[in-house]
């Protein structure tokens, strides 16, 4: 048993690198293999579809936090999960809400099931564990929406703030306080 754990280990050392998996395309059709590059302290991926409203209302305070925590090594991504938001469709919505900012088209839905998200506006928060990057939450960004047509004026709580707050700062990270609102996400076999 030692003697086949060590030919195992040897192997593995001798073995090149695997190869990067494509997790989506940008909007030029090329693939997006790695989201969080080197330095990076924290993923934050904005699940959005460009006919969701509520996912629109949240465009304003995601552009917000990616212009905080950016320099501090957070590496933002609106990614684009439903097959109706194609590359042109995405660009009219990015020029219509002026947002800037990396996105995915993750046609296959590999990003999604990553983060096992299921809604947009959703967020999830990764930290990078080599090789991989490991999810230290998935949620509501703030607790703006109660329910659908249900409103506060303001955020009184802000799960994602938070959150990226706490990984900075090396602490635990909270569970959101409540579930997102919003539209559902449409898996791939409902087509």
């Amino acid at each position: 048993m030692a003697l086949r754990v060590a030919i195992f280990l040897f192997a593995t050392l001798l073995l090149p690198p695997q190869a990067a998996q494509k997790l989506g395309t940008d909007l030029s059709g090329h693939p997006v293999e790695q989201l969080a590059p080197a330095g990076t302290k924290a993923v934050v991926l904005f699940f959005a579809a460009s006919d969701c409203p509520i996912s629109n209302r949240y465009i304003p305070e995601i552009e917000r936090l990616a212009r905080e925590f950016a320099p501090q090594g957070v590496a933002f991504w609106w990614v684009y999960p439903n097959p109706t938001d194609t590359a042109e469709v995405v660009r009219q919505h990015q020029q219509q809400f002026n947002f800037h900012g990396q996105i995915v088209l993750d046609s296959d839905q590999r990003i999604t099931q990553m983060a096992h998200a299921t809604m947009t506006p959703e967020v999830a928060l990764f930290v990078p564990a080599s090789p991989q990057l490991r999810e230290v939450y998935l949620g509501r960004v703030d607790d703006r929406y109660i329910a659908l047509g249900q409103e506060r004026p303001a955020a009184t709580k802000h799960d994602l703030e938070d959150a990226v707050h706490a990984v900075l700062a090396h602490q635990p990270v909270l569970k959101p306080g409540g579930p997102a609102v919003g539209c559902a996400i449409v898996p791939l076999n409902a087509q």
